[in-house]
């Protein structure tokens, strides 16, 4: 006697998209965020009155490099760079970037200049 032939049924998605919803939502619940901090970005104000003017410390942000006033430094050694250039408690610091300089360079720069009291940072951009 001959069995009966082989019978293909359809396959059934709607279990697949709730394990696929279930697997989604434990990732989301587990994961852990990042937590991104916040650089202050203020406008130019006005300019001293009178008294003495503090020259510029000019800062160029490359993607290989950094330079200080010309000369070569690192991310790690830019606040000793700046503590002699620092006149009178008040500097300037103008940021000059090259066009291949990534959002993060930029803002690994910017926070280890906030870390240094009394800095006023200007970011030059290019026209």
């Amino acid at each position: 006697m001959r069995s009966a032939p082989f019978k293909r049924r359809k396959l059934s998605l709607t279990s697949l998209i709730d394990v696929i919803f279930l697997l989604l939502l434990f990732f989301m619940l587990s994961s852990t965020f990042s937590q991104f901090s916040e650089v202050d970005l203020a406008t130019a104000g006005a300019g001293p009155v009178g008294g003495a003017e503090v020259l510029p410390v000019f800062v160029q942000l490359r993607a290989d490099g950094l330079r200080v006033n010309a000369r070569e430094v690192t991310l790690k050694t830019l606040p000793e760079t700046l503590a002699p250039l620092i006149e009178g408690g008040k500097a300037r610091v103008l940021v000059s970037m090259g066009a291949d300089v990534t959002a993060q360079r930029l803002t690994d720069l910017l926070l280890v200049l906030r870390r240094v009291q009394e800095l006023s940072v200007q970011v030059l951009v290019p026209s």
